[in-house]
């Protein structure tokens, strides 16, 4: 009965982690192998694992004549906190080299979760500002676009700060902050203010893109777990679905009212120096990883690979391939420099590679689509354009890891058991031995 026992805590412990990377945006490979990881560290093996979008299941039988146990657990999504992700992570891996016992490891957990988060509230609006106002920066946006990209951003986030304590659907949560990032452009643009609306609206949109997922539900469509990867896409497709309805019923008040954001060319972004563009990807992604409460330790190196791979799709897109594929190459290049050099950013490479990835996403391409939409004109190619775009970018951070594979030996090693690279979780197996 006691190792009964012993079986089921490892198993709830196991559950209780991936559920922590599994709302944080870890593919299902990923967390997949980090219950594994983690029950073969508590000394229980021939365990099967299942990932289907919002239950975890574990199931222990070690010879056919024993009943199976089998224990589910019911995924609670919550704001991602990548604190708490980088802290699970680093227990996973003390338990996995043998550093802290089973039990430890459940109390850590059990803190670390019902700590909450660590920066104030007030101060992860800030930062949804300051992100705004790079998005601004890379598309050549004026002090004065900045600055109302910077009051579009908090006021987004006012919105989803409030939606969901009323329960409201993710859905109409993205509608509200697209409507509303539409109407400040409409207001600014009913004054005598010199600034182009399309700028404020693109610098929203990007911040609410931020959130859909892609990568994660591309990540789990190409490892192997389709279910997953259906459902969260389809979470995507919706949540983007409602920014393209909130952002055309702003267009559509502002022509009610007389005040129409289609007389500027539809996402015009005009001749931004390089130099400034670099530095508003490296500030926005800093300020997305802040407001995703990443550790003041990761912000250098969030920065830098968004920089990096800001000035890959500026040198890429200069050439007259097009953005798209500017896009897929500067994610596999983010990809491959986060895979190598994990060990020094100290964190997962998943709090270094969503944030350098949001400078990238294709909020102008939507803004374009919809604003030739609102003309009467046909937009669809370029809201097909950004559907390519997002996706580039997924599945390029994917390619740019397996691309150096074969350089991390130890990593090639412990994904035996994987059906692609890591992007979160222990990066030593319970047994392995260097060779």
């Amino acid at each position: 009965m006691t190792e009964r026992r012993e079986v089921y805590e490892a198993l709830d412990l196991a559950l209780r982690i991936g559920e922590v990377l599994l709302s944080s945006g870890a593919g299902a490979a990923d967390v997949t192998a980090a219950m594994l990881a983690v029950t073969e560290a508590c000394e229980v093996r021939h365990v099967s694992a299942d990932v289907t979008f919002v239950d975890l299941t574990l199931r222990h039988q070690p010879s056919r004549d024993v009943p199976a146990a089998i224990q589910v657990r019911r995924v609670t999504w919550r704001p991602v906190d990548y604190s708490i992700l980088i802290e699970v992570d680093e227990t996973v891996n003390r338990l996995v080299a043998g550093e802290v016992t089973q039990g430890e490891a459940r109390d850590q957990v059990a803190r670390i979760v019902s700590t909450g988060h660590h920066r104030r509230r007030w101060a992860v609006t800030i930062g949804w500002g300051v992100m705004g106002t790079g998005i601004a920066l890379t598309l050549g946006g004026s002090p004065v676009v900045c600055l109302l990209a910077f009051l579009t951003a908090c006021a987004i986030d006012g919105t989803q700060l409030l939606l969901p304590l009323r329960r409201i659907p993710a859905f109409y949560q993205h509608a509200a902050g697209g409507f509303v990032a539409t109407l400040i452009a409409v207001g600014a643009s009913a004054t005598d203010l010199e600034v182009n609306p399309s700028r404020v609206v693109t610098a929203g949109i990007v911040m609410l893109l931020a959130g859909v997922g892609i990568m994660g539900a591309t990540q789990d469509a190409l490892t192997g777990f389709p279910v997953t990867a259906s459902a969260r896409l389809i979470g995507g497709v919706l949540n983007t679905a409602g920014i393209i309805a909130g952002v055309g019923a702003g267009l559509t008040v502002g022509d009610m009212l007389g005040v129409g954001l289609t007389t500027f060319t539809p996402g015009a972004v005009g001749l931004a120096e390089v130099g400034v563009t670099v530095f508003g990807a490296a500030l926005a992604a800093a300020a997305f990883a802040f407001a995703s409460y990443a550790p003041s330790r990761s912000l250098i190196a969030v920065a830098l690979v968004a920089a990096l791979g800001q000035g890959v799709l500026l040198a890429v897109d200069s050439s007259g391939v097009g953005r798209t594929w500017g896009s897929a190459v500067a994610a596999v290049t983010i990809g491959a420099v986060c895979y190598l050099a994990v060990d020094r950013f100290r964190v997962p490479a998943l709090v270094v590679v969503v944030p350098a990835i949001v400078p990238l996403l294709p909020g102008l391409d939507i803004y374009r689509g919809l604003a030739l939409l609102a003309e009467g004109k046909d937009g669809v190619l370029q809201l097909a354009s950004a559907l390519a775009t997002a996706l580039a970018l997924a599945a390029g951070v994917i390619l740019g890891q397996y691309l150096v594979r074969p350089l991390k030996r130890e990593a090639r090693r412990l994904e035996t058991r994987l059906a692609g690279p890591r992007m979160v979780g222990p990066f030593r197996r319970h047994g392995d031995k260097d060779t």
